[in-house]
C-alpha cells in the first residue's frame, strides 16, 4: 500500500502538503485511466475532505473517486439499457409456486405473425418501419430464429397466408403441422404446429364461422398425445421419459378473431361456439386438458375477456360496439389508452333479435355461458410493472401506427398448471422502433410463450 503524499500543482514532490487516505496502486491505475472520460469536477487538495478518496492525476488535479463510480455506474446502466433496447430483452418469469414436483410439461407459443397480403393493404400502419423489415423473407427467418429460440412443443400461429414457406422452414426443425384457410376473399388463415418428438396428432376439427354468419373467421381444435410419456424440460430443450406418468393428451385451440370493433355480437358468437366445440371435444376425449390460444382482438378490460374468465356474461349489460374494448391509438402520443367497455354504461343495452342470435346462438337467450374453467396463464405468473397492467396482463401484444395493446392470450384449463412465462416488452422500449416489424421482430404482434405442466386431480388449484 503506498502512503506517499502527491502534490498540488505547481508544488514539488518534498514540499509540505496535506494528508489524504492512501489508496492501492492497482486503484490508483485504474481511476487514473477513468480521468479522461469521467468529465467530473475536479478539486485542489485544500478543497478534498478528509473523509473522501481522491485520485491525483499526472495534470495535478486530483479526481474525487465517488464521481468517478457514480459516472461509471451511469454508463453501465446506460449501455445496459441500450443493449436491452437493441436486442429487443424479453425474458422468462417463472411462478412462485414449487412446480418441481410436476413431470409433464409442455411450452406453448401464440404468435399473430402478419400476413403478406395484409402488409401489402395496409401501408398505412407501418409508415416508419423500414421496407425491408416488412419483407417477408426477411420476416419469415426472424420468426423461424425466435420460435427456435423458444423451444416449443406447441405453435399456435395466426395470420398465415405462406403455409407451405412456414411449413417447409418448421419441418427443418421437427415440427408438422395442420392448417386452415380462411373463407372469402382472404387468403390468410391459422396453422397449429407441434414437436413430433413430442406429439402425436389424434383429432383434428376446423371451425368455418361463416357457415353460422359469424363472418370468415376460422378456427382450430386439435387432440395432441404426449408420445412415450415425454415430457418437455424447462423451455421444450429435452424431452424425457417418466414412467409413473399416465398418457398425457390436451386439446389445443387456435383462434383468430374479427377485428371490426363495432360488431361485438358476432365476437361473442365465435368465442361461444369455439368455446362451446373445445368443451365438446374435450370430454369425448375423457375430459382431456384444454389449452387456447390466439388472437382475440379484444382487450383485457373488455366483456370478451370477462366471458373467458367468468365464465358467463349478461350481453345486454354491454354495448355491442365496445364489447372488444378496441380503440385506435395515435403513435405520437405519450401515453396510450385502452378503452374500458363499461365505463359509464347504463343499466341495459339495446340488441336487435338478429344480434342477439349471432351472440347467443339463440332466439331471446341474453345470458353467455360457457363449461370450461379457464385461467390466463400470464395472470398465472406475477410479472414486472414495466410490462403488465394492473390484472397481471401484458401491457402491450401489439404495435402498429393506430393501436398499441394487448388483444393475444393463452388460457390453460385448471389441469394444467402455469411454471412460467416469457414477458413482453415494456412499451418505452415499443415506442422507441416506431412500429412493428423492426430488425429484431418479424411481425406486429409480440409472441406469447409460456411452459404449462400437467397435474393430477389431486393438485389442482
Amino acid at each position: 500500500m503506498s502512503t506517499e503524499r502527491w502534490p498540488v500543482s505547481g508544488q514539488s514532490k518534498h514540499e509540505g502538503s496535506p494528508l489524504i487516505r492512501p489508496i492501492s496502486r492497482i486503484k490508483r491505475r485504474r481511476l487514473a485511466s477513468l480521468e479522461s472520460e469521467a468529465h467530473v469536477h475536479c478539486l485542489s487538495l485544500h478543497q478534498i475532505s478528509s473523509r473522501d478518496e481522491y485520485l491525483p492525476s499526472p495534470s495535478g488535479r486530483n479526481v474525487k473517486l465517488s464521481s468517478v463510480r457514480q459516472v461509471r455506474n451511469r454508463k453501465r446502466r446506460s449501455s445496459r439499457s441500450k443493449k436491452r433496447t437493441k436486442d429487443g430483452y424479453r425474458k422468462w418469469v417463472f411462478s412462485s409456486h414449487d412446480c418441481s414436483r410436476y413431470k409433464d410439461k409442455v411450452v406453448v407459443v401464440s404468435y399473430n405473425i402478419l400476413g403478406v397480403e395484409n402488409v401489402l393493404k395496409h401501408p398505412d400502419l407501418y409508415p416508419q418501419v423500414p421496407p425491408q423489415f416488412l419483407n417477408w423473407e426477411w420476416r419469415k427467418k426472424l420468426i423461424r430464429k425466435e420460435l427456435n429460440h423458444y423451444m416449443p412443443s406447441i405453435v399456435c400461429l395466426q395470420e398465415v397466408d405462406r403455409f407451405n414457406d412456414l411449413s417447409d422452414l418448421l419441418q427443418k426443425d421437427g415440427f408438422r403441422g395442420v392448417y386452415k384457410a380462411r373463407t372469402g376473399e382472404a387468403c390468410d388463415g391459422c396453422a397449429l404446429f407441434w414437436k413430433e418428438e413430442l406429439f402425436t396428432l389424434l383429432h383434428e376439427e376446423n371451425i368455418e364461422f361463416q357457415k353460422f354468419g359469424l363472418r370468415d373467421n376460422v378456427a382450430q381444435l386439435c387432440v395432441l398425445k404426449m408420445n412415450n410419456h415425454c415430457s418437455s424440460s424447462h423451455h421444450g430443450s429435452e424431452a424425457q421419459a417418466s414412467e409413473t406418468s399416465p398418457a398425457r393428451s390436451l386439446l389445443v385451440g387456435n383462434i383468430h378473431m374479427l377485428f371490426n370493433p363495432n360488431r361485438g355480437d358476432i365476437k361473442l358468437g365465435q368465442i361461444r361456439l369455439f368455446l362451446d366445440n373445445a368443451h365438446r371435444i374435450s370430454q369425448e376425449w375423457g375430459n382431456i386438458p384444454v389449452v387456447i390460444a390466439g388472437d382475440l382482438n379484444s382487450i383485457p378490460q373488455s366483456a370478451i375477456y370477462r366471458f373467458l374468465d367468468s365464465s358467463e356474461l349478461d350481453i345486454l349489460l354491454h354495448d355491442r360496439r365496445k364489447i372488444s374494448g378496441q380503440v385506435e391509438y395515435p403513435i405520437g402520443l405519450k401515453h396510450f389508452k385502452t378503452q374500458r367497455e363499461d365505463s359509464y354504461r347504463p343499466l341495459r343495452y339495446r340488441w336487435s333479435q338478429e344480434e342477439i342470435r349471432l351472440a347467443t346462438g339463440c332466439d331471446g337467450i341474453t345470458h353467455l355461458r360457457h363449461h370450461l374453467k379457464l385461467s390466463s396463464v400470464y395472470r398465472g405468473v406475477a410479472g414486472s410493472c414495466r410490462t403488465r397492467d394492473s390484472n397481471e396482463e401484458p401491457l402491450a401484444t401489439s404495435y402498429h401506427s393506430k393501436f398499441m395493446g394487448t388483444v393475444d392470450y393463452i388460457w390453460h384449463s385448471r389441469e394444467l398448471i402455469p411454471v412460467g412465462v416469457i414477458e413482453t416488452l415494456p412499451v418505452n422500449i415499443l415506442r422507441e422502433t416506431g412500429g412493428l416489424p423492426s430488425e429484431k421482430w418479424g411481425s406486429d404482434h409480440l409472441a406469447l410463450v409460456c411452459e404449462l405442466a400437467f397435474a393430477d386431480n389431486s393438485n389442482w388449484p
